[in-house]
């Protein structure tokens, strides 16, 4: 006679926490055990699955491992593939971040071995937008699952190419890993809103400590606000972003100790607009970065993000103070997109050219060496001759190391899409001639010879050199030993272009190593328990001892077939 097992609920419950008990299984425990489970279905053979037969028998069925007919969340692999901006690349780290810690195998790489496509997209340009189209494309013609995210989607949700696709919106990143789990059911998601606080006000977005994989592991991007205060009338990003909201200074403080206690040596602060940071929440820019400094530990760099200049010039002697520091890059990107005052106020960038000298004045004459980058629009419908030759000016005085050039683009829904447009032609020529004038200076000639002070952060395209900055910004590149990552090392100059500097190191000069502990291993999920980092780490070697295997067996038989030929040409001639 079978002896009944006593439960909870026979026994009665006096409080609803006694159901659980110590010895259950824990989420990480059920996470970790998903690598040891098989989706399997069972089906019968005709199609039915009918409990009772006529003949009495069991009914016969068959087990098949279909995945689409039964989906284990967690499993799968998630390509993920980002345009535009630092912040964009910021929201895709946290994506991949919070996915990676549920289970899933996160790509950049090979997207033909994944499941699913996460396209995090820019709204900035055209072109940015229709390769994301083209990839929307592609995706669905190799029958892959798609998210989308970014500003395209969230800018505007209702575009023809992007009906019946599921959509994570950019101030619901925290939510991808249910976005991505009905996806893979089959199911259409849209998560769009905005967050707000208790009060109703809009505030930064997702949490700033949610899991994440850094693109680089020694690079900690962090979003200290979103949106802006402007309404630049070619914009397309304040439809997608909305207006400011700022995080508070305390939680990007403890973000960033997170990360240095990671083994990060450099900070990117970025957002639509940092210098317009905390308007909404009663604190300025300055009063965040003097807090930021005194967490950085000696070595370690910061680079403040893109600022406008409206807002920035309300702060210049802090400024001065902050980019003079020696934990803090001394560069300011400063956007000027034309240096006419009649352009400039078309496009409602609510400053005057001569506000915009007078903040790069200042700021030059404070801060020993200060690299400034800015934008140019050319083109713009209001532009005339005489508009650009005043932007031509101001490169040839300033001499800008780093200017972005761009042809303006008619964004749809903003007011300068329904201006008349200056013919294409005649852009393309006033781009040409801004280039001309950018590309007739060396702003690194007189730095031939200098020591300086360069920490060294990633691999160079040319897989020869390693990419370090100076206290400047400026690129210089490093030939060395691969432990030189991470690393504040002493050059001398050898060699100027255009766009770098290559440095030889000094002999006996003194290598720091600044980071707290060692960076994490690239594609290691940021915040997660140390057993977890282990997991993965296994999980990585194993997938890539599969597709060795995979490649050594290809060859094998591709020499086999190759041998075969020969023995087949051999044997046609002796005949």
């Amino acid at each position: 006679m079978p002896v009944p097992i006593p439960t909870s609920c026979s026994e009665g419950l006096e409080d609803i926490e006694d159901i659980f008990n110590p010895d259950d299984v824990t989420p990480q425990e059920r996470v970790n055990n998903r690598q040891y489970v098989t989706a399997r279905t069972r089906r019968s053979i005709n199609g039915h699955n009918n409990n009772n037969t006529s003949n009495g028998h069991e009914p016969c069925v068959q087990e098949a491992c279909d995945e689409s007919a039964s989906v284990i969340p967690g499993t799968q692999t998630i390509y993920v593939k980002t345009w535009g901006c630092t912040h964009n690349n910021s929201d895709s780290e946290y994506m991949a971040g919070q996915l990676a810690a549920y289970g899933y195998k996160i790509t950049t790489v090979d997207p033909l071995a994944a499941h699913l496509w996460l396209l995090n997209s820019c709204t900035v340009k055209n072109p940015a937008e229709d390769g994301f189209r083209n990839e929307i494309k592609k995706a669905q013609q190799l029958g892959k699952y798609v998210v989308l995210a970014g500003c395209v989607p969230q800018g505007q949700p209702r575009t023809e190419y992007m009906k019946g696709l599921s959509v994570v919106g950019v101030q619901q990143i925290d939510r991808v890993v249910e976005v991505v789990e009905e996806t893979l059911k089959g199911h259409t998601v849209r998560l769009m809103g905005k967050k707000k606080s208790v009060s109703g006000k809009k505030i930064g977005g997702a949490p700033l400590n949610l899991p994440k994989i850094r693109k680089n592991p020694l690079i900690e991007i962090i979003s200290i606000n979103t949106g802006c205060l402007n309404q630049c009338t070619y914009c397309k990003t304040k439809h997608a972003r909305g207006d400011l909201g700022s995080y508070p200074p305390e939680e990007i403080v403890d973000r960033l100790k997170q990360s240095f206690e990671e083994g990060v040596t450099e900070v990117w602060l970025t957002s639509e607009d940092t210098g317009a940071y905390g308007k909404d929440i009663g604190v300025t820019l300055p009063d965040l970065l003097y807090k930021i400094v005194e967490v950085i530990p000696p070595g370690c760099m910061m680079r403040v993000g893109m600022t406008n200049p409206p807002y920035i010039q309300e702060y210049l002697e802090d400024m001065a103070v902050i980019l003079n520091h020696e934990r803090v890059y001394s560069f300011l990107h400063i956007p000027v997109q034309s240096a006419s005052n009649e352009v400039l106020n078309d496009m409602k960038r609510e400053y005057t050219i001569e506000q915009f000298k007078h903040t790069i004045d200042f700021l030059k004459a404070r801060v020993p060496n200060l690299t400034v980058a800015t934008d140019l629009i050319c083109g713009f419908p209001t532009e005339t001759p005489e508009d650009f030759e005043q932007s031509c000016q101001l490169v040839r005085d300033y001499q800008f190391p780093s200017l972005f050039i761009n042809q303006f683009f008619p964004r749809p829904g903003t007011p300068a899409a329904r201006m008349r447009r200056v013919p294409t032609d005649e852009v393309k020529d006033r781009t040409k001639q801004v280039s001309a004038i950018f590309q007739s200076y060396f702003p690194y000639s007189h730095k031939l010879g200098e020591r300086q002070n360069v920490l060294i952060t990633e691999e160079a395209k040319d897989k020869v050199h390693f990419v370090g900055h100076n206290k400047s910004y400026d690129q210089v590149l490093v030939q060395g030993d691969p432990e030189l990552m991470g690393k504040m090392v002493t050059v001398e100059i050898y060699e100027t272009g255009k766009h770098f500097m290559k440095g030889r190191i000094v002999e006996n000069a003194e290598v720091v190593t600044p980071g707290l502990k060692a960076p994490l291993p690239k594609g290691v999920v940021s915040g997660a328990p140390p057993e977890q980092h282990q997991q993965q780490l296994q999980q990585q070697q194993v997938g890539s001892s599969v597709w060795s295997k995979m490649f050594h067996f290809g060859l094998l038989v591709l020499l086999c077939a190759i041998a075969l030929d020969f023995c087949r040409m051999f044997v046609g001639i002796r005949k």
